[in-house]
């Protein structure tokens, strides 16, 4: 076998391994989760696990990291390319293709808060949670700013402090959709409330 299928091979399997973890993670929860449920999920044995991740912690930052490159990709693609219209770029970073709020959340959510919650104190998760905030805060203020500058958007609020505002509110939902029951969160009107008290922060009049 030559290096190149035997490299593809091993990336392959690699990306087999952390589907399987993120299914264990999203059942199990960050803390619950354990190498040996990884292992038997992804049905590789011990050895063939360790080769690629020497702990759950390295397992979970290898998700998190791609899930970053894949986000920071797609906003640059989205940034660079025509936009017709920044609201709508705007639902679109925050509730996906079908720009509209519904009752589904990021099934990892639970898990992410609970990562950087427990970790608090580790520099290495710190480390970790403010990459993952400034990546949302860029792309949401580079939306905002880009809105204003087309005069799409208002300019009477500063584009950061509502990029900051953003975040935190879908923080929160996340926080309270990983306690409670989904019923008591109501995703969906929240979001479709925050939805108005955005279009009225910047004026925008669809």
């Amino acid at each position: 076998m030559s290096p190149k299928v035997s490299k593809e091979h091993m990336e392959l399997r690699k990306a087999t391994i952390l589907e399987a973890a993120k299914a264990v993670f999203i059942e199990h929860g960050y803390e619950r989760t354990t190498m040996k449920l990884i292992m038997d999920a992804a049905k590789v044995s011990r050895g063939g696990l360790y080769q690629y991740f020497s702990n759950k912690e390295v397992v979970y930052e290898t998700i998190l990291q791609e899930a970053l490159n894949r986000f920071s990709k797609e906003t640059k693609d989205l940034l660079e390319g025509e936009v017709p219209s920044y609201w709508e770029l705007l639902l679109l970073c925050m509730f996906g293709s079908e720009q509209q709020p519904d009752d589904k959340m990021d099934p990892m959510a639970p898990s992410n808060l609970e990562f950087f919650i427990t970790g608090k104190h580790d520099p290495r998760r710190r480390e970790y949670g403010a990459m993952r905030y400034n990546n949302g805060l860029t792309l949401y203020k580079k939306v905002i700013e880009q809105g204003q500058k087309s005069g799409e958007f208002s300019i009477d609020y500063d584009s950061e402090i509502i990029a900051r505002t953003i975040l935190t509110f879908t923080d929160g939902l996340a926080l309270g959709h990983s306690i409670l029951p989904q019923e008591t969160i109501r995703l969906k009107e929240q979001s479709t409330l925050f939805v108005v008290y955005l279009k009225k922060v910047l004026n925008v009049s669809l």
